[in-house]
């Protein structure tokens, strides 16, 4: 999965958290500040990310994510590898 397929994968799951439509989700944008999610909201967000794309993050990795950029990265750094699933 490319980021910017990420992206829109996790944008659905945003509006879908927030009950709104999110109008863009740039590398800046923070979670807490800018999008208000609150500790309840980051772990449902996260619930529903790890059950979709099938990854689990831990919640040490977690407290330092505060921006899309760094939540992107993370999940990208545990989906499997293109060459994995083919095999």
């Amino acid at each position: 999965m490319q980021r910017e397929e990420l992206r829109l994968t996790l944008k659905a799951i945003l509006d879908g958290e927030l009950n709104e439509v999110v109008p863009s989700l740039d590398d800046d944008l923070q979670l807490h500040l800018q999008l208000g999610l609150d500790s309840m909201d980051m772990v449902s967000l996260v619930m529903r990310v790890e059950q979709q794309l099938r990854i689990r993050m831990t919640h040490e990795e977690l407290v330092q994510v505060e921006t899309i950029g760094e939540l992107l990265d993370l999940i990208l750094t545990r989906l499997p590898e293109p060459a994995m699933l083919a095999a």
